[in-house]
């Protein structure tokens, strides 16, 4: 019984240990890649963010219908913006982002779903859409919800979706970087 419980104690200290050490580490801001746009974004990793968010804007459903949610009040956005948005899972989006250094790609992707986000704004609907992000060689592709930061200092923003399962934040690294 006790060789049992020995034997138990190891194998999870040792599994514990190996998945610590397969994780990298992040700081609290990097430097990373959109892979489809070739863009270098100095991005705020957000570990209160659900998901990741970047800059976009000029946005256009291909063949699919069109929908300004800034059009409609927020009591509106859930019940109205929302459902029509959703119609246009599976379409194209195509969309202009901009990194902090003015460097600007216009590409289009996937609408892979519509995310309800509060923030201090209020209630807003956005677009997610599939991309590659991509850091110190390694690229993991997520759900990036799009939305106009052209006034924010951060462009992009990593959220726990790209972090989960491969990386740890260690907000003392590159406290250099803003």
């Amino acid at each position: 019984m006790l060789k049992n419980l020995l034997l138990a104690v190891v194998l999870v200290i040792t599994y514990t240990s190996s998945a610590m050490a397969e994780k990298l580490t992040v700081g609290a801001a990097e430097h990373v890649r959109i892979v489809e746009a070739n863009l270098m974004f100095l991005t705020r990793i957000d570990t209160g963010a659900a998901s990741t968010s970047m800059h976009a804007e000029n946005m256009t459903v291909l063949d699919g219908e069109n929908i300004n949610p800034d059009d409609y009040s927020e009591a509106e956005q859930k019940s109205i913006v929302r459902p029509l948005m959703r119609k246009n899972i599976g379409k194209y989006l195509q969309f202009t982002t901009e990194n902090e250094g003015g460097e600007k790609h216009q590409g289009k992707a996937l609408i892979t779903d519509v995310a309800a986000v509060r923030n201090s704004q209020g209630l807003e609907i956005r677009y997610k859409v599939a991309l590659a992000v991509e850091w110190q060689g390694r690229a993991k592709t997520v759900d990036v919800n799009l939305r106009d930061r052209s006034k924010m200092h951060y462009k992009l923003l990593i959220g726990r979706n790209w972090l989960e399962g491969d990386y740890l934040v260690d907000v003392e690294r590159n406290k250099h970087l803003k």
